[in-house]
């Protein structure tokens, strides 16, 4: 089992020579990164996020940290550390971390000797939400209808038949978890596990509840009224607190994250709060100008084309673009960039008529193309 693991070092990625702070930094990074709360269902991140706590309980300990640089897993495990007498292995579940993670996801550094079985938060959920561009733009209403695990409401959660209750452990005492010494390398050491029995609850049901077969909790399924606020974007999320599932022993309901994604529009374009979008004119009011509207988000706007305007010029309208999320009454800027139609399908007339107005022009009338020609001859002189 050591063998297979990867180096502690390595699943925090710090050097041998890292520090307590430099450990502490890389640990509250990979356990934000890999939460289950914020990857529900995601097995692989649960097991990274076990990996991490599990690199962390040892490299955060002197003792065990200099232990662990010795003599390697071996050490610090139960192939012939701390765990697991008679060659058995005692997974990160199995040993109490000391809620090490704590002082980043809320609360200071706990004691070791916390038990597992006190209250303990209900997991988060994750629901997708596709929004059109200008639902997203401006905000709106939805219902939505998830399904969760939520407490049984014939036994109100505790698993026992309506009339019955509980009853304390009596291998544990009710304390959740049970002690084992176990013979080492560095001597005698007592490692604290989840109760077999009650599996770390502290109470074993001796009549489970005929509705929820003494698990406590049912599947259901609950319609929720989302108001989506103005300026989200692909990827946002929005918390509904305490909408996720209940917790144990007492602990309070996890919550909702309602993840969002913004469909494309057919004609503008967004980058965060800013938007875009190309207005094609005609070759004869690029370069006579004239009066044309100009499309944004909140409708048409009157917009004088100047004369001799080039394609790819841009115009850009300040408080026209996507409302700020924190603040709605800041908006962004919608920039319109003129694209030039070539006209095509040109009848005989047509043409002898642009052949007769192109001879009345020179070389004056064409500021851009003079310029790249003379860049020419000068590269070669």
């Amino acid at each position: 089992m050591a063998d297979s693991k990867r180096d502690y070092y390595e699943v925090l990625g710090v050097s041998k020579s890292a520090s307590d702070d430099e450990l502490k930094k890389a640990y509250r990074q990979m356990a934000k990164k890999y939460h289950p709360d914020l990857n529900p269902g995601d097995a692989a991140a649960e097991a990274k996020f076990k990996e991490v706590n599990e690199a962390y309980a040892v490299l955060s300990d002197s003792q065990k940290r200099a232990q662990y640089d010795r003599f390697g897993h071996q050490a610090v495990d139960g192939s012939g550390g701390f765990g697991g007498g008679g060659g058995g292995y005692y997974s990160a579940q199995d040993i109490d971390l000391g809620d090490i993670f704590s002082s980043f996801f809320g609360g200071g550094f706990g004691s070791s000797s916390r038990q597992r079985n006190g209250p303990q938060k209900g997991s988060s959920l994750k629901y997708g939400m596709t929004l059109t561009f200008m639902e997203a733009a401006f905000g709106c209403e939805r219902d939505i209808t998830i399904t969760k695990e939520d407490l049984c409401t014939s036994c109100k959660g505790s698993g026992a038949q309506p009339g019955t209750t509980p009853e304390t452990c009596p291998t544990c005492k009710g304390a959740g978890r049970v002690q084992q010494q176990t013979q080492t390398l560095f001597g005698m050491t007592m490692v604290t596990k989840s109760c077999p029995n009650c599996n770390g609850r502290g109470t074993v049901i001796r009549t489970p509840c005929t509705a929820c077969s003494g698990k406590g909790r049912r599947k259901i399924k609950k319609t929720l009224h989302v108001k989506v606020p103005a300026g989200v974007d692909t990827g946002d999320l929005f918390p509904i607190r305490g909408e996720g599932e209940p917790g144990t022993n007492g602990g309070g309901y996890g919550d909702l994250y309602v993840e969002f994604r913004v469909s494309p529009h057919d004609v503008f374009k967004r980058n965060g709060v800013n938007t875009s979008c190309d207005v094609p004119i005609t070759m004869t009011q690029a370069a006579l100008g004239g009066e044309i509207e100009l499309p944004t988000i909140d409708g048409n706007v009157k917009y004088t084309v100047k004369e001799g305007t080039q394609p790819g010029d841009t115009y850009t309208i300040n408080g026209r673009g996507i409302p700020n999320k924190t603040n709605p009454s800041i908006r962004g800027t919608h920039t319109v960039r003129f694209v030039v139609e070539v006209p095509t399908r040109l009848s005989d007339s047509q043409k002898a008529k642009l052949k007769e107005f192109e001879s009345t022009l020179s070389e004056k009338n064409y500021v851009k193309r003079n310029g790249f020609f003379q860049k020419i001859k000068n590269a070669f002189k």
